[in-house]
Formats: C-alpha cells, sequence, structure tokens
C-alpha cells in the first residue's frame, strides 16, 4: 500500500507539481555525464525517480510518471542540440520520452507498498533489464543513436572499464539501474532491506569477479599516432583556410617521428579526385612526415551522385585507394527522415538541407608499418557493434574522426570524447578521437587516458604514443550478451504473467445462472 500522508506525498498531489518532479527527476542522471563528469552520481541518480513511480496512486500515473521523466532524460541529455533544432528538440524527446512509461509501470508493479523480498529480488533482475530494452530501442541510428547510454557515464573508472571488456556499456547500465533499485529500496522500505542489500552485495561481487578474472589486453608494440586539430577557423566556411591550418599545423610534424597522421571530420572540403591539387598537397605532406595521412572528405563524390562522408587514406604518391564511407548518419544533422512529411524542419533549425549518402561497409585500412586502422566517422563512435565488428576484423587501432563546431560551447565535445575510453576498453584495442573543432582524445586497450585532451580551444598537432595490444576481449567475443539477457528476462515477465491472468481467470467463479422453475411455475405466455 502506498502512504499518501506524508507531507511530499500530499504536495504532490496536483499534477502540475507532479510533472515538473517526474520531469526533474529524469533528468538528474545527466549530471553523471560530461562535462559535470559525476561518475559517483550515475549510482544515486534514478532513486528520486524511482521512488516517485513506486508511491504513484495507480498503474496509470505511474506511466505518466515514466513518460514525464524520459522526457527530461532525453531533453538533460540533448540539451546541446536545442541551438540548432530548437522545439524540434522537444518533440523528439516527449516521443523517445514514452519509452520509459513501461517501465515506471514495472517499478509501481514490484515495489509499491511494503514488497516481499520475492519482489525486491525479481525487480533487481526486471527493473534493470527493462532499461536495457529502452536503451537497445533509442539506439537504433534513426532515432538518434545511443548517445547518453547510463553506463557510458563511467568512462573514467577503472573497475567499470574492465566490466565494459565483459559485457560492453550494456552491462554497465544494468548494474548501474540494479544500484539504484537497492538504494531506492533501503531508502524506502525498511522491511525488505536484506534482499536490498543482497542486490548491492551481488553487484560488488560481479565488479570484484571481473577485475580477478577478465582478460587483460596483452600489450605488443607501440606506435606514434599524431592528431591534427585546427580548430575554429574565421572565414573557413569553404574550407581554404582551413586546409592551409591544417597544412601548416601537419608541416610541424616533421622529424617527430609520427607513424600515422589524423585529420577530424570533413578536414577536406572538396572530392580529392575532382581536386588533384590538394590530393598532391596532403602527398607532399606525407613525404615531409614520412607518415601516411588519413583526411576525412566532406564533399559531392566525382564518380557517383550524392554527397558523402569519407575516411581516405593518402600516402606519398596520393590516395592509396583506401577509403569508407559514413554508414551511420546523424538524423536532421546529416539527413532528414521522411524528408517529405518532415522537411519543414530546415526551415526551423540547422537540419540538413540534403541528404548525405550513406556507405554499406566497414573497412579495415592497412597504412604503413604494418599498422591495420579501423575508421569509424562522428556518431559513429557511439555505436559498441561497429567498434566491435572492426576488432573482429583485424583493426589494431581504432579511429574516429570527428567534429563539433556548432556546439563547441556545450557538453557535447567533452561527452563525445568520453565516448572512445568505452570503445577501447570493449574492443581490447587502443582509440584515437580526432576533431576538426572540439576535443581530441587518445585512450589505450583498456580504456585508460594516454596524454592529455585536446580542447576546444585547441589548434594544434599532437603525437600519442599509443600501445598496440593481441588478444580478443569477452565483449569481442560474446557480444551483446546482456542485452540478450535482458530481453530472456522480460520475456519470462510476461509469460509468468500471462499465466497467472490465465489462472485467475479460471478460478473465478461462473456467474449464476437464472433460478430453476418448479413443477408449479408455468412459463410466460406472451399477450396476457
Amino acid at each position: 500500500m502506498t502512504r499518501p500522508d506524508r507531507p511530499l506525498g500530499r504536495w504532490l498531489v496536483s499534477p502540475w507539481r507532479r510533472n515538473a518532479v517526474a520531469a526533474l527527476a529524469g533528468a538528474l542522471p545527466m549530471f553523471a555525464f560530461p562535462a559535470p563528469s559525476w561518475w559517483w552520481f550515475a549510482y544515486v541518480a534514478l532513486v528520486p525517480w524511482i521512488l516517485l513511480a513506486r508511491a504513484a496512486p495507480t498503474g496509470r500515473r505511474a506511466a505518466y510518471d515514466g513518460w514525464l521523466g524520459g522526457l527530461g532524460f532525453m531533453l538533460a541529455v540533448h540539451h546541446w542540440l536545442l541551438p540548432s533544432l530548437h522545439v524540434f528538440t522537444v518533440l523528439i524527446a516527449a516521443l523517445l520520452g514514452a519509452l520509459w512509461a513501461p517501465w515506471a509501470w514495472l517499478v509501481r508493479r514490484f515495489l509499491a507498498g511494503v514488497p516481499s523480498p520475492a519482489r525486491v529480488g525479481a525487480a533487481l533482475l526486471v527493473l534493470p533489464s527493462g532499461w536495457l530494452a529502452i536503451e537497445l530501442v533509442r539506439s537504433w541510428q534513426g532515432l538518434g543513436g545511443p548517445w547518453g547510454l547510463l553506463g557510458s557515464s563511467q568512462w573514467q573508472v577503472e573497475p567499470a572499464l574492465r566490466l565494459a571488456s565483459v559485457g560492453g556499456v550494456w552491462l554497465l547500465s544494468f548494474l548501474l539501474v540494479a544500484v539504484n533499485v537497492a538504494v531506492a529500496v533501503l531508502v524506502a522500505v525498511r522491511e525488505s532491506r536484506v534482499p536490498a542489500v543482497a542486490g548491492l552485495v551481488a553487484t560488488a561481487a560481479v565488479t570484484s569477479a571481473a577485475w580477478v578474472w577478465s582478460p587483460r589486453p596483452d600489450v605488443d608494440g607501440r606506435i606514434r599516432i599524431a592528431v591534427v586539430q585546427p580548430g575554429v577557423v574565421d572565414g573557413g566556411a569553404s574550407g581554404d583556410k582551413r586546409f592551409d591550418r591544417e597544412e601548416v599545423l601537419t608541416r610541424q610534424l616533421a622529424g617527430r617521428g609520427a607513424d600515422l597522421v589524423v585529420w577530424g571530420e570533413s578536414s577536406v572540403g572538396f572530392d580529392l579526385a575532382g581536386r588533384p591539387d590538394l590530393a598532391n598537397r596532403i602527398a607532399a605532406l606525407s613525404r615531409e612526415v614520412g607518415a601516411d595521412i588519413l583526411v576525412n572528405v566532406d564533399a559531392r563524390r566525382s564518380d557517383r551522385p550524392g554527397i558523402y562522408k569519407s575516411s581516405v587514406l593518402v600516402g606519398p604518391h596520393g590516395p592509396t585507394g583506401d577509403r569508407y564511407d559514413k554508414m551511420r548518419l546523424v538524423p536532421f544533422g546529416e539527413y532528414v527522415p521522411a524528408r517529405s512529411l518532415l522537411g519543414w524542419a530546415t526551415s526551423v533549425g540547422k537540419a540538413a538541407g540534403e541528404d548525405r549518402m550513406r556507405g554499406t561497409e566497414q573497412v579495415v585500412m592497412d597504412v604503413g608499418h604494418g599498422l591495420r586502422i579501423g575508421p569509424m566517422v562522428c556518431f559513429e563512435s557511439a555505436f559498441p557493434d561497429m567498434s566491435r565488428h572492426l576488432a573482429e576484423d583485424g583493426a589494431e587501432v581504432l579511429l574516429a574522426q570527428s567534429s563539433t563546431s556548432s556546439f563547441q560551447h556545450s557538453w557535447a565535445p567533452e561527452q563525445h570524447a568520453s565516448l572512445a575510453a568505452l570503445r577501447a576498453a570493449e574492443a581490447g584495442r587502443p582509440m584515437v578521437h580526432a576533431t576538426l573543432t572540439g576535443v581530441s582524445a587518445v585512450y589505450g586497450p583498456s580504456g585508460e587516458r594516454i596524454g592529455s585532451w585536446l580542447g576546444t580551444d585547441a589548434s594544434e598537432a599532437m603525437v600519442y604514443e599509443v600501445p598496440l595490444a593481441t588478444g580478443v576481449t569477452p565483449y569481442v567475443r560474446f557480444g551483446d550478451w546482456p542485452v540478450h539477457g535482458a530481453l530472456l528476462v522480460l520475456a519470462a515477465l510476461c509469460l509468468t504473467e500471462g499465466a497467472r491472468a490465465l489462472r485467475v481467470r479460471r478460478s473465478a467463479p461462473e456467474p449464476p445462472g437464472p433460478p430453476a422453475r418448479t413443477a408449479h411455475e408455468s412459463p410466460a405466455r406472451p399477450g396476457r
């Protein structure tokens, strides 16, 4: 039973107050991500939201709490899009926020009143599984991709990175939600503290086991990779001034022993096949520096229709023929979904005026010194499966070419750079996050930071000593097994609830029929 006599419960009788509290409670986890990066806050950030949903007077009200909390969460983790998409950001957040309505209903279903130990134990499995199902759905690229997954807030915590090598960011999200559920029970239900403590102990045991027994990458040699970050260039919209700045910075790398030079996203604004003069200038830089250069071309192709964003490798003699075309595009930023229906978004924000074209497959490139690299472009570094597949295909170094020129003064650049730490730990391969503008960062094969970040105000070239590693992490070997396990838990819940409803239906007494007539009674005759 709920306890409406409490002062907070009486204060929340007003629907408008409760709606506002739900939205604010859902937004709280944002502080666990960069820029604030209060990673420890993620272990309690969901507690107010859980307490609100469990105290809802009805299941429908709990679902509303989930929807509004989901709206607050999505709006908080994507707030930096407001200057570009304006009101469309709120509409998208409202749409995706509805994913949390069933989750909050389950919170009330398992934790309302004084839950038994069995219900608390079930909640410690079902609620994290429901959260993972939500993260899986919204990770689809057409819905914005896996930005702001709860587990990604732990990118700088060494034990968490070890867990990521076992079950990816999904395992981190599952355990974080389980901890929040246990803390909520400890706070609100004295009678059920034993199973809550047991859940916390189990989480600590899993973390300790992963720390001790999960395989560590075997460091096998080192490579020197240079990152060229020109930063924001005044008057560089056409790409000429930006290219000139990149050329000056790259020349500074001569004699510094770089084995590979990486430029950021959209670092070349012209198709190299149509501009051989630019290709020759990059080839001359390659000869001067003594290393291949990975550039990123954002231009209309001369050999096929449409605009592509492509990672192109250039050696001492020009483009090597290795090219990767970006596969997963940013909704509205690089294409407008259902443009015939939603094309009006271009008039209220900075949505793409023309859709970019998609690549068809991932590519592993062979560069000088026998190194194999796996390129990704910007948004794609948020997808765990892309880096995992590149590691499966033999990539020794993961690379992400990025640009956050539209969001320089927001929390987005730091959060984007932090994702590379998780991708490195998941794949057991070092990862380089090189930006045109934004934050550039390099991480080792265990997700540890290599050197210092190049911040949003930096315009320089830096060489990083990157350790190479061999071996296969459990996540690369077994894939998204936490997600599969979560879906099995939810499937078992549906079967159990269905069987329970069927038993209740069968055990219900049959409605009484009409009373039997005696021998002296005769049916009424019509017409009398």
